[in-house]
């Protein structure tokens, strides 16, 4: 039987997107821009929950928002009619994330002098995003109530990587068999340094506390 050469690319791969993304880390930083990566699945509500806290702090900070997606602008364009803000669509070549090689390209087209915060609006994808490093100071993941408690079991890589876990659309929590604790537990269990806010959009729950977590962040 003849023998089968295996090469083994995927190590080389990440080390090449992760020394982009501490350049562009460092690039951003000494232009005190902070840029935040969100990552959820689809239909998370992630486009409403960003235009929210966007339009509470806009008078405060200068903020752009990259939205990355395989087609359409329909979100970008969400973002920018809700909140007025400069928003532009990443279309990714159909792949299911977005590394540090295209964010870089991306701020290059979009420019970083007229931004103190920057939002990455990731695909929506529990899994290959949490792989690539994306160039961001922080790691976002929104969690919806509807999903189930049990994503942090599912998809473990997801919400290890996460600095702030946001569980979401609190305002549907009579209507599902959600468990915050179970949930928050679970997390912990991955990840004992994320940090965790239950918030509503529609509500107003935690959104307070989720304003104060991104001025510190900024301001840090």
């Amino acid at each position: 039987m003849a023998k089968v050469r295996v090469i083994e690319v995927h190590e080389n791969v990440f080390n090449t997107n992760n020394l982009a993304a501490n350049e562009l880390r460092e690039r951003l930083s000494k232009k005190k821009v902070t840029m935040l990566n969100v990552m959820s699945s689809p239909g998370s509500g992630k486009t409403t929950l960003l235009s929210d806290v966007i339009n509470r702090i806009k008078d405060q900070y200068k903020i752009g928002v990259m939205d990355v997606d395989i087609e359409t602008s329909l979100d970008a364009q969400k973002v920018a009619d809700k909140t007025g803000v400069p928003s532009i669509q990443i279309h990714n070549g159909g792949l299911c994330h977005i590394d540090a090689e295209m964010t870089t390209k991306a701020i290059d087209e979009f420019g970083v002098d007229d931004f103190d915060l920057l939002f990455l609006e990731n695909i929506g994808n529990l899994v290959c995003p949490a792989e690539f490093d994306t160039g961001a100071h922080k790691n976002l993941m929104i969690l919806s109530v509807p999903e189930g408690d049990d994503k942090p079991l599912k998809y473990p890589l997801m919400f290890s990587v996460c600095d702030l876990v946001l569980i979401s659309k609190m305002d549907t929590l009579d209507y599902f068999d959600f468990d915050i604790e179970k949930a928050k537990k679970n997390i912990k269990n991955l990840n004992p340094n994320a940090k965790i806010i239950c918030v509503s959009a529609k509500s107003g729950e935690g959104m307070d506390e989720f304003v104060g977590w991104l001025k510190e962040t900024i301001n840090n």
